[in-house]
């Protein structure tokens, strides 16, 4: 078996963002794996921990600076991994189709992605992905168990959760829930400088571009209005409702 973890480089959460009409000010700020992409490696890794005998590829699209997220999938224990390397901005839909020729080529036969993406906040890659290449999906996953020919998975839904049994090749989104990756170890991390990582241009995938630009970006702020209420509980209650309906137009 062969399984491919889609992989993002994101600002830590920690992370002071600025923004402006130029753009996202990312001068100083420290970059991590997506936290639901770390997900999708870990789970990649206990399937072959649980006897499948499986080749674990890590799969990133993006600028240089997203070796590091693919070195610590590297040292986290997956066998090798691919690097599209671009600057160009790509939306979602974009991005998918880029990666599914990798998916394809690769012959795999289990795609793991995080259920959203940190840097877009969007929950479109997975399902896009899945779409383009004709595989089935299951997403917010929270349990999976494999056969040889499928997956036996429980995932969230608007009502709670579903148990489904799906047939692969498959793609499957991650979240928190579903496991607690681990921290690569020195060793690891020693090993991961020796493992193949292989760059590519989106020029050697046929090209592309992206179907939606940015026209500007900021982040919203409000003042504080500073307002206190006191006095008779009662009294201060039916105001509280009174400003949160009227002025701060929440309720």
């Amino acid at each position: 078996m062969k399984i491919i973890t889609i992989l993002k480089q994101v600002p830590d959460a920690e992370a002071r963002i600025r923004a402006n009409a130029e753009g996202v000010d990312l001068e100083g700020v420290s970059f991590v794996i997506d936290g639901m992409d770390e997900f999708g490696v870990e789970q990649a890794l206990r399937i072959r921990e649980d006897g499948t005998d499986a080749e674990i590829v890590a799969l990133a699209l993006g600028p240089v600076r997203f070796e590091d997220a693919i070195r610590t999938s590297l040292a986290m224990g997956a066998d090798r991994a691919i690097h599209i390397e671009t600057d160009d901005y790509l939306d979602p839909i974009s991005q998918a189709k880029i990666l599914a020729k990798v998916i394809a080529d690769e012959n795999a036969d289990l795609v793991f992605v995080g259920g959203k993406q940190a840097d877009w906040d969007s929950t479109a890659l997975g399902p896009a992905t899945a779409e383009i290449l004709g595989w089935p999906h299951s997403d917010w996953t929270t349990r999976l168990e494999l056969s040889p020919t499928s997956a036996n998975i429980t995932h969230d839904s608007d009502d709670g959760s579903e148990n489904i049994e799906i047939p692969l090749p498959a793609v499957i989104t991650t979240q928190q829930g579903l496991n607690e990756p681990r921290y690569p170890t020195l060793p690891n991390i020693m090993k991961a400088k020796r493992k193949e990582l292989k760059k590519l241009s989106l020029d050697d995938l046929g090209g592309a571009s992206s179907k939606l630009s940015i026209l500007s970006e900021e982040i919203q702020s409000k003042e504080r209005l500073n307002k206190i209420v006191s006095g008779d509980p009662s009294e201060a209650a039916k105001e509280l409702v009174e400003l949160l309906a009227n002025e701060a137009k929440v309720l």
